[in-house]
């Protein structure tokens, strides 16, 4: 799976539903490489009908395909004025963490490494799914989500893909670093499956 530069991502939609899933695929191919499903226990999916979902802990399995292997997880605790999601490799060893801004639920995220490195940081707009990963400073590009991979190639797959489809592209410069891709991966999911949550509305994050 992380072989890959561009997936494209799917949510399946179920009714009456309290888990979110979702198909992760090769951008460019359109095979099907992977999976991510929420796994949360019984009262959780009880809670999740009286509860608000944005204070409630989750935890997300990413699994590649065709043996469902384990890749990563996606954990979030209870929420407390400031969310803390971290990702976790197949062995359970931290491979980075992401922190919405303080005292807010709808001001975005920040991106940090297993070595508490600052990583990345969103600018765009997230729930439109049109946003980039930028480093600290700005000036560095690391990954692109858009509804459309871009250029003729990317519209030909438009046909080919559902409509419900998004992108996340990795930046070239990463294309030997999985590590990096499982972040990007990952804070791609969390901004649908958590981020999205914790927000009734767009967020413009453009002057982030």
């Amino acid at each position: 799976m992380l072989e890959c530069n561009t997936f494209a991502i799917t949510e399946h939609k179920k009714i009456l539903s309290s888990v979110q899933s979702y198909d992760i695929k090769n951008g460019e191919s359109g095979e099907l490489v992977g999976s991510a499903v929420e796994n949360i226990g019984g009262l959780t999916k009880v809670l999740r009908w009286v509860v608000s979902k944005q204070f409630m802990p989750t935890t997300v399995e990413v699994r590649e395909k065709p043996d469902d292997a384990l890749v990563f997880t996606i954990r979030r605790g209870w929420y407390l004025f400031r969310s803390r999601v971290e990702v976790r490799d197949s062995q359970g060893e931290l491979v980075g963490y992401f922190k919405s801004k303080f005292l807010t639920i709808s001001g975005g995220f920040h991106v940090y490494d297993k070595d508490n490195k600052y990583f990345a940081h969103v600018k765009g707009r997230m729930f439109g799914f049109h946003y980039k990963f930028l480093t600290e400073d700005g000036k560095v590009e690391l990954g692109e989500v858009s509804k459309k991979i871009g250029g003729a190639a990317g519209l030909a797959r438009e046909v080919f893909f559902s409509a419900d489809n998004y992108f996340l592209k990795v930046a070239p410069d990463l294309a030997e670093q999985p590590m990096a891709k499982m972040l990007l991966l990952a804070a791609t999911l969390a901004v649908d499956i958590i981020y999205k949550s914790e927000s009734k509305g767009g967020v413009d994050l453009s002057g982030e």
